[in-house]
């Protein structure tokens, strides 16, 4: 019944009131309330009578229907675009948009995804053709690219404007000055962005090649053959060997491995070091040899492809068999392409390739970025070109429309076509290389790369980071800090006396444990005689360090006997338990934490197959366990535990460890737990509470035929299991709490802090459990200590969703926690309610996200708020974020190079973000800012001095200077000084890095703005108009010479100007001033033609009109 609660706007009259209160009253009142989906809403919200229901801040959202929701926040966004910019590029723009979308639907339509049956080994079966096993990251191809370059060039307004100018000068009454002046500046550009691209597609071209080259086994009839990964067709058998990649999604047939399971890796796939556990098909691998997969009739019905990466459902079916053999397929019998095997040699049936697997479908395309300044420039050419026109009509006005006045007004607009100077994307391109170049030469930052080259400037204008967090803030290792027995805790300078405890010999039967204590442990009076009520501290330690060493899913691994023998050794336990040999693998870095330290302690683990597990006592003595059964861990129930028979004893004992948010309900009643826990949060550690139960042997058959019929169910399968599970999860003995310590990257804290004082808004977005991220939150200092935090509740349908964020919106200055599953429902109906609510927390930390909900939230921020965007990561999971984020931050580690690839910029540590972005990034943007506009003051003030000699002239459309004096104007004359403004900066690094809230003015956009804009346009009318007009007023007796000194006097000014601006002189930027002068001085002897040429049209000028027009 959420799902039917009306949503309506809040009125300030008591009939709106009354009318809420009887909607939730008639939809949640005695009749439906069985239906309501949870009842803690129903506690939390009743009192207030969902007064708070309504979401939206105004009233015109309310009025609106579910399909509204979707868009109302682009309605918005929408409306704010009005005025000139939709007129003067709405047409181009909604033009090229439409003809690019109608070629890429004719070229590419998408075919429907649906379901197969893949035979083993026969391709040829395959009802419908799947795509090609190909990789390819190209954005071009050998037809696409030239186009495409060119269309990405002229969609901005300024490389347009000069193309059309450009062109005119085809036509000769339209010719004012020699073609290369206009064709040389934009050829010039066109050629670096072609080169440019060329070499970034080539490098793309190569590394897909070598993915797509690499050779696999196939297993056919005949035997092994080699195949390259893009000729893998679906229905294939692959032979995947250790450390190499899955080429293709697969469901896992055979392995090498003894206990027909392997390891992988799947860090490029969900960012996640830790190995997986996959499981072979029972059927497939007990067969005898590996050919004998051709002599069976088999195949895999398998379900359409999806984006969701963990979660797989299929059936294998046997037909030659009296009954065929039904097996049903889960997630842990797959293989996902772009994963690693880590143990055994693994054959698989290929039923994804290409598109259809599940890491493409994760990854977005990459997206041409352009950087704010780009678009406020574009912007401010687009002013540029309105004022041309105007000019221009004006003088035209002023000629009194005679003769073919538009002819006059076209070459009217080609004189003043140097107001909007494309020397400006010559000038920025030429910085933007110099910024990347300083970043991979700083010192502080080593081994940082920039391959982006385009947006330096981004990085000085962010307001939303969004980071990962295993690799990223964490060095994904884990460290055991903390052991609470409830009385006792024992820290890592304690860890000896565990020791102590663990080499007395613990006796079989638990009543006698009182007995045989260490003389090192005070408290144990009188403990054999009521040994149920409190057991000696030595027993408590014994059945602590057990549970934790038989509670896991860790498996130990011994590399060199693998790689000699192979399955045969798997079995002599004398040689396999060298320590030296042992590497433990498990789904979870905290599993492997709590073995390795029960092995330091003494009690090891050494070996371990699906049905059993053997530990080695401090004596040497090994013990044998058979694993009943085998409960995972999930983020639902946020515990995992295990039914295992002691061999020696049949004693059967159900352990369990998990949150302590779940277990708390499950032990018996105690006065420490809840308390120990916050302690241990607050110290920064990942918190498990351990408890086991006794079972007899008739408990356990009870359950065993209950759990098999729950497994065997059709409908609610999940549910039905899970009931059965807790039926056994009652009254738990508690045997202790756990603390494990994730290490944090060097200088994680004080580069948060930093951030968060450049009023930086820093999003975690990790694939990890809940309670992991919450952690790590904490002990990174991303939430402070003193700060609360809001844990979004799982929600399922729309009106949980509006309750929980009615809940949300009551909190204030606090941090969110929300899970993946609970955003897309969030975002399905309250999008724009629940961005609007996450940007004013201090941090947010989304937990359980898949790549391309990661890519989702960066595009959100990007168009809800409309500010800058930077991601970082360092896993292949985090590549669709860094592609769709404006800038993306790629940090190399142990999940490989594919994020540092596929970044913006690459580094090697999270804590260089801090000086790329609060030196480099706001230096770049600053300098950016003052170079562009003194380009643009370059244009105007020689545009004005063109319309000043215009009018003076009765406005005729004459240019003022000739030929290579337009073109040295822009180049050799004065583009070294005003270039060198790259070396300007206005405070020293550590100034930088010792102030960060330097950084938040940048944000504003105040160094580049309409009225910095204005007040160069200004300058720039000042200063030609007095050069021009005191040029003819001074030298009136000497005025064929007037263009000469006119000039000489603009090449001075500009000089000067540089001069006057730069606020830290470096010694290139004196070499640039005098190189550019010396350069005019002995250039002057050349240029007596030019002179000469504008003589004969100030001459021409003089005897057909009167020299002053305002002297008449």
């Amino acid at each position: 019944m959420a799902d039917q609660i009306p949503l309506y706007p809040v009125r300030s009259a008591a009939a709106a009131a009354h009318r809420k209160r009887a909607a939730y009253y008639s939809a949640a009142g005695p009749g439906s309330g069985a239906e309501w989906p949870s009842s803690r809403y129903q506690l939390e919200d009743e009192s207030a009578h969902l007064d708070e229901m309504p979401l939206m801040m105004s009233e015109e959202g309310f009025e609106n229907d579910e399909s509204d929701y979707h868009t109302l926040p682009r309605a918005r966004t929408a409306r704010r675009r009005r005025g000139l910019e939709r007129f003067v590029c709405g047409g181009w723009k909604l033009l090229c948009t439409s003809c690019c979308d109608w070629l890429v639907n004719i070229c590419q339509r998408k075919r429907e995804l649906k379901a197969r049956t893949v035979w083993l080994g026969c391709p040829e079966k395959c009802e419908e053709k799947h795509p090609r096993n190909s990789i390819k990251n190209q954005k071009y191809n050998i037809f696409t690219f030239i186009p495409g370059v060119l269309y990405e060039q002229f969609k901005f307004f300024l490389n347009l404007y000069f193309l059309v100018v450009s062109c005119s000068q085809f036509v000769p009454a339209l010719k004012i000055g020699y073609l290369y002046t206009y064709w040389a500046p934009l050829g010039f550009v066109l050629a670096v962005t072609i080169m440019r691209e060329a070499i970034d597609e080539f490098r793309r071209f190569q590394r897909d090649k070598e993915v797509n080259s690499q050779l696999y086994s196939k297993l056919t009839v005949r035997g092994k053959v080699q195949v390259k990964s893009s000729d893998i067709q679906v229905g294939d058998l692959i032979i995947v060997e250790k450390n190499q990649r899955i080429p293709s999604d697969m469901v896992f047939l055979r392995t090498s491995e003894k206990a027909g399971s392997c390891f992988i890796r799947t860090d490029q796939l969900d960012g996640e070091t830790d190995w997986k556990l996959k499981v072979a098909v029972s059927c497939t691998q007990r067969l005898p040899a590996l050919g004998d997969l051709f002599s069976i009739s088999a195949y895999v019905y398998a379900q359409k492809p999806q984006l969701d990466i963990h979660s797989f459902e299929g059936t294998f079916t046997r037909e030659d068999s009296d009954p065929p053999i039904h097996e049903s397929l889960s997630i842990e019998n797959t293989l996902w392409a772009n994963t690693i095997v880590a143990s055994g040699t693994v054959i698989g049936v290929v039923i994804y390739t290409g598109k259809e697997t599940r890491s493409v479908m994760n990854t977005s395309n990459p997206k041409n970025k352009v950087g704010l300044l780009d678009l406020e420039l574009n912007q401010l050419t687009k002013a540029l070109f309105v004022a041309l026109v105007a000019l221009s009509v004006v003088m035209v006005t002023l000629q009194g429309f005679v003769g073919p006045w538009y002819r006059s007004l076209f070459r009217f607009l080609l004189l003043f076509s140097y107001i909007i100077p494309i020397s400006l994307r010559v000038n920025l391109d030429m910085g933007k290389a110099a910024y990347g170049w300083m970043i991979m030469k700083d010192e502080s930052i080593p081994g940082t790369v920039v391959r982006t080259s385009t947006i330096p400037e981004e990085l000085g204008r962010l307001v939303y980071l969004l980071t990962d967090k295993t690799g990223t803030l964490t060095q994904n290792e884990m460290v055991f800090k903390r052991l609470h027995l409830g009385t006792v805790s024992y820290g890592a300078d304690t860890m000896d006396e565990i020791q102590g405890h663990l080499r007395n010999p613990c006796p079989q039967m638990q009543s006698q444990a009182g007995g045989n204590n260490a003389s090192s442990t005070p408290p144990r009076k009188a403990q054999s005689s009521a040994p149920k009520v409190r057991k000696s501290v030595s027993s408590r330690v014994h059945e602590a360090v057990k549970a934790i060493a038989l509670c896991h899913n860790v498996s130990p691994v011994y590399e060199s006997r693998a790689s000699v023998g192979g399955e045969a050794e798997y079995a002599e336990a004398d040689q396999d338990f060298s320590d030296g040999n042992r590497t433990y693998q498990a789904a979870s870095p905290d599993e492997v934490a709590l073995v390795q330290w029960t092995e330091s302690v003494g009690l090891t683990l050494v070996s371990r197959d699906l049905g059993s597990m053997q530990l080695r006592t401090p004596s040497g003595q090994i013990q044998t366990y058979c694993i009943l059964q085998m409960f995972p861990f999930t983020s639902e129930s946020k515990r995992m535990g295990v039914i295992v028979r002691d061999e020696s004893t049949a004693e059967i004992t159900f352990y369990m460890k998990g949150a302590d948010v779940a277990m708390s309900s499950i032990v018996q009643y105690n006065d420490w737990l809840e308390e120990e826990c916050g302690n241990m949060a607050r110290e920064g550690l990942r918190t498990l509470v351990v408890a086991k139960r006794a079972l007899t042997e008739e408990q356990y058959q009870d359950f065993e035929s209950r759990y098999s019929q729950a497994k065997l169910s059709i409908h609610d399968r999940a549910l039905k299991v899970a009931a059965v599970v807790e039926s056994l999860e009652r009254q738990m003995e508690l045997l202790c709490l756990t603390g494990v310590e994730d290490r944090l990257q060097a200088d994680v804290r004080p580069t948060l802090e930093l951030l968060r004082n450049a009023g930086i808004k820093i999003w975690m977005l990790t694939g990890d459990k809940l309670e992991t991220a919450t952690c790590i939150a904490k002990s990174s200092h991303l939430v402070s200590r003193t700060q609360d935090i809001h844990i979004f509740r799982p929600v399922t349908n729309r009106g949980e969703a509006h309750l929980e964020l009615n809940a949300f919106r009551r909190k204030h200055d606090c941090a969110l926690v929300i899970s993946g599953d609970s955003l897309e429902v969030c975002l399905k109906y309250y999008e724009h309610e629940l961005v609007e609510l996450a940007c004013q927390c201090p941090a947010v930390v989304c937990c359980r996200c898949s790549p391309t909900q990661k890519a989702r939230i960066a595009k959100l921020l990007q168009h809800h708020t409309g500010k800058r965007t930077c991601a970082v990561g360092d896993g292949g999971n985090d590549v669709s974020m860094i592609q769709a984020a404006d800038c993306g931050i790629g940090i190399e580690g142990k999940e490989g190079r594919q994020a540092s690839l596929a970044a913006d910029v690459s580094v090697t540590h999270f804590r260089h973000v801090g000086q790329l972005l609060m030196v480099h990034g706001r230096s770049s943007y600053k300098r950016s800012a003052a170079l562009g506009q003194f380009v643009m003051h370059r244009g105007l003030i020689i545009s004005t001095m063109q319309a000043v000699f215009s009018s003076v002239f009765y406005f005729a459309s004459v240019p003022l200077y000739q030929g290579f004096l337009m073109v040295g104007y822009a180049t050799i004359y004065t583009m070294f000084p005003v270039f060198s403004l790259v070396l300007d900066q206005d405070v020293k690094p550590e100034t930088a890095m010792l102030y960060p809230e330097l950084y938040k003015d940048l944000t504003k956009g105040r160094s580049l703005s309409f009225k910095t804009f204005l007040v160069w346009v200004l300058i720039s009318i000042y200063q030609g108009g007095i050069l021009m007009y005191g040029a003819l007023l001074l030298f009136e007796s000497e005025f064929v010479h007037v263009l000469a000194i006119s000039f000489t006097a603009l090449i001075l000014t500009e000089l000067l100007m540089v001069a006057l601006t730069i606020r830290t002189w470096h010694w290139l930027m004196a070499v640039a001033e005098v190189l550019s002068l010396g350069c005019y001085v002995a250039s002057l002897a050349f240029l007596n033609e030019y002179f000469d040429h504008s003589k004969t049209h100030v001459r021409t000028l003089h005897d057909t009109k009167s020299l002053f027009s305002w002297k008449d």
